[in-house]
């Protein structure tokens, strides 16, 4: 097909030679356009869903002198048309949109097939293979990537029609495939359910632009399952039936009788369950409230039971382990061993310093001794690590030792159980209520189960509050440790985490010490002593590496002290762009090779879970991908999945739980009012290894020592676990 190139005051159609700026949040572009009878290029500015060189456009709009960039076309309407001309289907190949084909490829492909290549990729790809260099894998590369472009590009433009930002498009492809469309049309809400980063607002938007009334029931039920998609964000495993309604009725605008309805409706699906309570009715994810049972009925069922160790005698084996390991162990580690052995499960508690790893050590030798078969594991791949080099056993993290699936699950469960005789937890407080019904359904017949964990930290990131539910429940027997060793009471550290435990300030800290406080008013001043600190003074000091050693953590995301702005800071100041290599900006976020970057989600295809934190080793304009290496291990996430990680440089404390850093940087301001609590205080105090530095006000320092009253998660296990038989 030819095109007739023409140009006129309030319009212009051509060639797009380069794409200069395109944002995929919000469609703006700058593109330069070959427009015949024009010297030179013609600059276009406007918005587009989707757009790549050698496509033809279509432009309407206004012309408009720029002070720095001269005339351009200011478009009120941008339309794009497959190229036809020898050279644009050359760029359009060679754009990068199609993994499999770069510039090389894309001038190869057309001086062979020339117009016909398009028609051959998509109905005849095994002849790409005539062309030099393409073998049988990236021909179907090419096939596979060719495909998949076509449908996400649709569902890119049928998203942005609708006020969806078009970076989420492959996600939504991912998930939907080709019906992708039919399916949004058919219920938006979806979206608001099924895709991150798509909040309900965006998926009602497209509701509204869909026809779909105020008060319809589709919208009323996407409501209802975002107020309890959003409490199991906060930690709850379920909320009261007059908060579930009150908050859907506020979200909606709409009277509570219509979300009532909706509600009815989820029940009778089984989408929700209303459970009747002491507290009155509860709403919850069928899920929650099912692993909450799971949990409850088998933490009361083990505690019922008699241990199935070997025959032991506490006393000689207390000896015995004392003599083999030099180690004396304190009347309340002596106590806690006694009782774990004779129990078939525990929970041991206690602060940092305590003795927690030599009683667990003490226990695992005894135990080996009798030829008892154990599994030690943690939440993360950070604190498995270090259970690991503690105990001299390996260590690995549930997941893992659960055998998770790529489609999601876990291989071991109550039909493919685990193969011990005991499992021992690590870093517990860090475990949701998922998690732990999962393990639970995974105990064989005779196994026996410790729990080791501290209840000051902050509470899981996942939903619900099981350490401190099966503390406050009595069902389990418990030991906490309290006592600080000699050792450990040389650590500035320690004795501040535990001043802080118990509500006191912590000392400033001698210069020299692995503790200090640096007090800093103005936030401007503290993100400048907090940049000073990881770039100099620290690496200085200890012989760190600023990038690998040196972790900052904050309390909250916004803010000028908050986690965005300190990552912008910190990656210019440690890892700035250079020329020649490549930068991928995607959802808001520029990425480079070197850059530190925190995986925010389980992605069970990729083995990489909530919290992992890697390295940037690899980005391929070419192919669209990024490298990201976790613990020597690369992982490839294309372009469109990069809403998955996030700078590393600051993390937030809560993130940080079960990972230990040789040097923790925390800056702290009032700016920060609504989360200083003493748990995320002791928290973060509690994740350096050889030095803490806390940066900020002291009014916020005392604030967060001083507000212990840490928020309720709304559920029922602590009911369930004191309440046999409760359904």
């Amino acid at each position: 097909m030819t095109h007739g190139p023409s140009a006129s005051p309030d319009g212009l159609s051509g060639l797009v030679e380069r794409v200069t700026f395109h944002n995929e949040d919000t469609g703006f572009a700058v593109l330069k356009v070959k427009v015949e009878g024009r010297r030179g290029l013609v600059a276009v500015v406007g918005t587009v869903a989707a757009v790549s060189p050698g496509e033809w456009i279509t432009a309407e709009g206004h012309w408009e002198r720029n002070r720095d960039h001269g005339m351009q076309m200011r478009a009120t309407a941008i339309r794009c048309q497959a190229p036809s001309s020898l050279e644009g289907i050359e760029k359009y190949l060679g754009s990068g949109l199609i993994r499999g084909i770069g510039p090389v490829y894309a001038r190869k492909m057309v001086a062979k097939f020339r117009e016909k290549v398009f028609d051959i990729i998509e109905n005849a790809s095994a002849r790409l293979q005539e062309v030099e260099g393409i073998g049988a894998g990236r021909r179907q590369q090419i096939k596979a990537a060719w495909s998949e472009q076509k449908v996400v590009r649709d569902i890119m433009v049928f998203l942005h029609s609708h006020g969806i930002s078009t970076s989420r498009a492959l996600r939504v492809f991912k998930l939907y495939g080709e019906d992708a469309i039919a399916r949004v049309r058919a219920n938006p809400y979806l979206l608001a359910r099924d895709i991150p980063g798509i909040g309900f607002k965006s998926a009602d938007a497209v509701g509204a632009k869909l026809g779909f009334g105020h008060d319809s029931i589709l919208r009323a039920r996407g409501g209802l399952q975002h107020i309890l998609s959003q409490a199991t964000g906060e930690g709850h495993t379920a909320l009261p039936r007059e908060a579930v309604l009150s908050s859907a009725a506020e979200l909606l605008g709409v009277d509570e009788q219509v979300v009532a309805g909706a509600l009815e409706r989820e029940v009778t699906d089984g989408q929700l369950v209303a459970e009747e309570s002491g507290a009155g009715t509860m709403i919850y994810p069928p899920a929650l409230r099912a692993a909450e049972i799971t949990i409850a009925d088998t933490l009361r069922r083990l505690a019922a039971l008699p241990t199935a160790y070997p025959g032991i005698d506490s006393g000689k084996a207390l000896a015995w382990v004392q003599e083999k390991t030099g180690k004396t162990l304190s009347p309340s580690q002596a106590d806690a061993l006694r009782r774990i052995l004779g129990a078939r499960v525990a929970v041991v508690t206690g602060g940092p310093g305590v003795g927690k790893t030599t009683l667990l050590d003490s226990l695992l030798r005894i135990l080996a001794a009798k030829r008892v078969k154990f599994l030690l594991c943690a939440p993360t791949g950070r604190a498995a690590k270090r259970m690991g080099e503690s105990t001299g056993h390996t260590a690995q993290t549930i997941h893992r030792l659960l055998e998770f699936l790529p489609s999601g699950g876990f291989k071991r469960g109550k039909s493919h159980p685990l193969e011990a005789d005991l499992v021992v937890v690590d870093e517990f407080s860090m475990v949701d209520v998922p998690l732990m019904a999962s393990l639970c359904r995974a105990l064989p017949p005779g196994c026996s189960l410790v729990l080791v964990g501290d209840p000051d930290q902050l509470p899981s990131v996942g939903p619900g509050s099981v350490l401190s539910d099966v503390l406050a429940s009595g069902t389990v027997p418990s030991v906490r440790l309290t006592e600080i060793f000699r050792q450990a009471e040389a650590s500035r550290i320690v004795r501040a985490a535990h001043d802080v435990r118990h509500g006191r300030l912590p000392e400033d800290g001698e210069k020299g010490g692995d503790f200090a406080f640096i007090p800093r008013e103005e936030p401007a001043e503290i993100a400048s002593l907090v940049l000073r600190l990881v770039r100099e003074e620290i690496p200085r000091r200890l012989g760190l590496d600023p990038l690998r050693d040196v972790q900052v953590l904050a309390p909250m995301h916004r803010g000028s002290l908050g986690i965005r702005e300190l990552n912008s800071a910190l990656q210019s100041a440690l890892n700035p762009s250079r020329p020649g290599q490549p930068d991928v900006e995607r959802f808001g976020t520029a990425f480079r090779i070197g850059d530190k970057v925190l995986q925010m989600r389980n992605n069970y295809d990729k083995e990489v879970f909530n919290g992992d934190i890697g390295r940037i080793a690899a980005i391929d304009s070419e192919a669209r991908q990024v490298g990201i290496e976790f613990d020597g291990r690369r992982v490839i996430y294309d372009f469109g999945e990069l809403d998955e990680v996030e700078l590393a440089y600051a993390i937030s404390i809560h993130k940080s739980q079960g990972s230990e850093f040789p040097a923790v940087v925390m800056p702290l301001a009032m700016q920060h009012f609504m989360l200083l609590q003493r748990n995320l205080l002791y928290t973060g105090i509690t994740r350096g290894r050889r030095l803490v530095v806390v940066a900020g006000q002291r009014k916020a320092l005392a604030t967060a020592v001083r507000q212990d009253d840490t928020r309720k998660r709304h559920g029922g296990l602590l009911a369930r676990l004191q309440t046999p038989g409760r359904e």
